[in-house]
């Protein structure tokens, strides 16, 4: 059985300050319209994700839940994962490795640097750094979630919150 993973780093926040704790940076208006292309473009491409995997981050989160929105899914369907906020691409792991056999797609929210080396690390292709906001599609064929480790998968696409409003 075929498995799909779709990797989103985390729209546009607002800057880091003395203010505001990392862990509690919400979206700007930018993230918030390019969480809404995203969520869009993957339900209008048929993209059927049967389970949401967040870091419990404000940013990340809302961009989950803005996308899940777009699914008209209620936020309740998102869980959260401790360990994508800081826990290194070891974590992202762990989150994918537990994940129940009845899952076939997986959306799993997340964090730079991370995310991006976790992307490639699974796929063992170079993607430089990933874009706000950005989708990285990464397929495994014949594999159990417990069995996803190190270049077990084929990644099948990468896109960009611009490229989808360049398409429009």
């Amino acid at each position: 059985m075929k498995k799909t993973l779709i990797l989103v780093r985390h729209a546009t926040a607002e800057d880091q300050s003395f203010r505001i704790k990392d862990f509690d940076r919400n979206l700007n208006s930018k993230g918030l319209s390019e969480s809404i292309a995203m969520g869009k473009w993957l339900v209008g491409e048929g993209v059927k994700p049967d389970i949401f995997v967040s870091s419990p981050a404000s940013r990340a989160y809302k961009t989950a839940e803005i996308i899940a929105g777009q699914y008209k899914l209620p936020v309740d369907v998102i869980q959260t994962k401790e360990g994508i906020y800081d826990g290194g691409p070891r974590a992202y792991l762990q989150a994918v490795n537990t994940v129940s056999e009845e899952h076939t797609t997986l959306i799993l929210f997340g964090h730079n640097p991370d995310i991006t080396y976790f992307a490639e690390y699974l796929s063992g292709d170079s993607i430089g750094s990933m874009k706000k906001g950005s989708a990285a599609f990464i397929e495994f064929k014949d594999q159990k979630w417990e069995e996803i480790s190190a270049k077990t998968g084929d990644l099948v696409l990468y896109k960009t919150p611009k490229q989808v409003r360049d398409e429009e």
